[in-house]
């Protein structure tokens, strides 16, 4: 058996701060809330199935000059812990992980804003937000709860995009995750990303990402680091498409963890007029805000 997991059986959610959480994420929150992470340290956050781990592989590759040796190291969730999970989950927590590790650290969440420990606001650390548009993200994230076998059942499609639309999934509202971060970015030094952007441009992004860790690297390593975190190549490395775990924790049988990795696959799943719901129910969501999502390249 693997020693990054340990179990498992589909949970419930529970509500932390009016957010619907899992059950084992929601029993362990005071001691997630009470982190304080050194100011070294940084921050991964998204709404789930919005590409976190693909900003995660880039960010430990310019961290390590393109080494793609040293970034297979340890599986993704070793490298980078997970703030909020338990040890319900895995064999170890995400605070018993970071307790071993020396900062700098890179740390996932996917908590929205207002949920993430002050601490990191008030330490200044990095924080990068990467966001997806929501029609894919809904598309992503039902897969993502077919094969994920320690989340909810995720019930048919048609009913699947009602629960996203009125916030009823797992951390909650996509809509106020995306606004939470967006509207604190300039205060809080937040780099707010878009995966659209990066899948028509991965060169521009991780350039982005270097200069903002403070960084500078070579041209032919950022050419590197283009490569190694193609969709493809990364679908094929067992240290970050979450082989490592068993069929009772993800049943990559049912979906691959990484599936597509497209931008406008959801125009292979709405019919026209769940798409014209849901697009009506977005404008009235977003009309304060204005981010600009594009739902195709």
């Amino acid at each position: 058996m693997p020693d990054d997991q340990i179990v498992s059986s589909r949970r419930l959610l529970v509500p932390v701060k009016g957010i619907p959480l899992p059950d084992h994420i929601a029993e362990g929150f005071d001691a997630v809330s009470a982190f304080c992470p050194h100011p070294s340290d940084v921050l991964i956050s998204s709404y789930p199935k919005s590409g976190t781990t693909w900003t995660q592989e880039i960010v430990d590759l310019l961290l390590h000059n393109g080494d793609a040796e040293r970034c297979r190291r340890a599986s993704i969730i070793k490298r980078h812990p997970f703030l909020e999970v338990s040890s319900h989950l895995f064999k170890e927590s995400g605070l018993a992980l970071l307790k071993e590790m020396d900062p700098p650290r890179v740390i996932k969440t996917h908590l929205p804003f207002q949920l993430v420990p002050d601490g990191f606001w008030e330490n200044k650390c990095k924080t990068i937000y990467v966001a997806r548009n929501a029609k894919d993200t809904v598309v992503s994230y039902h897969y993502f709860h077919q094969m994920n076998q320690t989340s909810p059942a995720p019930g048919p499609w048609e009913g699947y995009i009602q629960k996203f639309m009125r916030g009823q999934l797992g951390y909650g509202s996509w809509y106020d995750h995306v606004k939470g971060y967006w509207e604190e970015r300039e205060k809080k030094n937040i780099l707010y990303v878009f995966y659209e952007d990066m899948k028509e441009n991965p060169r521009r992004e991780v350039e982005r990402l270097m200069k903002y860790l403070d960084l500078s690297l070579s041209d032919d390593v950022i050419s590197r680091i283009v490569e190694l975190t193609a969709f493809m190549t990364m679908k094929e490395n067992p240290m970050v498409n979450y082989t490592f775990l068993p069929k009772t924790v993800f049943d990559q049988s049912i979906s691959s963890f990484m599936r597509k990795g497209d931008v406008g696959d959801w125009k292979n799943h709405f019919t026209p007029e769940q798409s014209a719901e849901f697009d009506e129910d977005y404008k009235k969501k977003m009309k304060q805000v204005h981010i600009p999502f594009r739902t195709q390249l």
